[in-house]
């Protein structure tokens, strides 16, 4: 048996690696368009490469995508990431795993994951083209054909298409002239411009824990928050980002962000904690007792922009001061126009709609021996290491064949 598989990066390689390995007589071969090999394998988690995430819990594995969690909800009970953990550490990759969840190579560089599936590849004697890019999938008798240009072509017995993420629908025609209903792409994991402002004089300030929501819609994003010169990013920024992918699209961008710096839902208890301080402090300046341990330069910027002089007592502000410090603490609005690609990790959202797809197989339901994996399928997740755990679990359920 011939099998293509179409792009180098990490879907790419791992389904190549599992047709190798389920079908050890098989030829493989890689096509790469670019010059570039597992190029956001070597980026990602700022060169460190965040393969995975620690979280075990099928169930809450799947909450990370907001595209693609139901069906991948299945496809984890035969690859999830304790198949990741043990696929790469029995090839001699250490991993551990940041408080945050994120899984990391021990070596903290990403050079020690490419060597590890580029020796894989080589050791199963896959073959790797770069410099080759697809233009055409022809449906043939028994087989598929891919055109790299007008005149040549391959002819392979089964194909898996892994060929990423492509930000405009133009990317896709390809495939969606086969048949197949492609999500119209959009960007997804971006953070937040802010240029009218002033809180991003604070660039470098983060919160521990915020909530997010996006003024008049119901998504909520909560986590660490950073404060950056062009605006905000951190996960509460970028859940929102994700989970609100198409919504933010159609806003063109353009929306109030609603900020509660203290993550207490419960206002009430908000209003306790002032009152408290009120009484325990209340001849200690306002600059002096920071409620929630906020970071003195925020804790200060919100005084300013509440009004309220950094030198006055905490019981001298009044109930109109409590009013607007509750309100700032726990509904501060900032003015959202435009995004920008959070590092260098382009993520979209869209692609081949997982209708058009065997959900068991990960198999095309309109071209026969065609297999989808990684993103060109409409799959993406939050940052944290799942958009690598789709990559290995797609590549692993389409390298079956099957």
């Amino acid at each position: 048996m011939k099998i293509g598989v179409i792009g180098g990066g990490a879907a790419g390689f791992f389904a190549a690696i599992q047709a190798k390995s389920n079908y050890p007589s098989s030829t493989v071969i890689i096509l790469e368009k670019s010059k570039k090999l597992l190029s956001k394998v070597k980026i990602s988690g700022g060169g460190r490469c965040n393969v995975t995430n620690a979280t075990t819990s099928i169930s809450e594995l799947s909450k990370a995508y907001p595209r693609g969690g139901k069906q991948l909800k299945k496809l984890f009970q035969k690859f999830n990431t304790i198949h990741t953990h043990e696929w790469f550490t029995s090839r001699g990759v250490e991993l551990y795993a940041q408080d945050d969840q994120r899984v990391f190579p021990v070596s903290d560089d990403s050079q020690t994951i490419v060597d590890c599936l580029m020796n894989e590849v080589q050791k199963l004697g896959i073959t790797i083209k770069t410099e080759a890019s697809v233009k055409k999938i022809q449906p043939e008798e028994n087989g598929l054909s891919l055109f790299l240009d007008d005149v040549n072509n391959i002819f392979f017995d089964k194909v898996i298409v892994a060929a990423g993420g492509s930000p405009k629908m133009s990317g896709l025609q390809w495939l969606a002239d086969l048949g197949h209903e492609i999500k119209s792409p959009v960007p997804s994991l971006f953070t937040f411009n802010m240029p009218n402002e002033k809180v991003k004089s604070l660039m470098g300030v983060a919160v521990d824990q915020a909530t997010t929501r996006i003024q008049g819609e119901k998504l909520i994003g909560n986590g660490p928050l950073l404060i950056t010169h062009w605006g905000m990013s951190g996960p509460a920024v970028l859940v929102l980002s994700s989970f609100g992918a198409r919504l933010l699209s159609d806003k063109n961008y353009q929306f109030n962000l609603q900020v509660n710096w203290t993550n207490e839902q419960n206002q009430e208890i908000v209003r306790q904690e002032i009152l408290n301080i009120m009484t325990d402090h209340g001849q200690k300046q306002l600059q002096n007792i920071r409620p929630y341990m906020l970071p003195s330069r925020l804790w200060h910027f919100l005084l300013t922009k509440a009004e309220l002089p950094l030198t006055q007592k905490w019981d001298e502000i009044g109930k109109k001061g409590t009013h607007k410090l509750i309100e700032l603490l726990t509904n501060d609005i900032y003015e959202v126009k435009g995004k920008t690609t959070f590092k260098e990790e382009f993520v979209t959202c869209g692609g081949v709609s997982l209708q058009s797809v065997n959900s068991k197989t990960l198999e095309s339901k309109h071209i026969p021996g065609l297999y989808f994996a990684g993103e060109v399928l409409d799959i993406d997740a939050i940052t944290g290491g799942y958009n690598f755990q789709a990559a290995w679990t797609t590549g692993f359920i389409a390298g079956k064949l099957k």
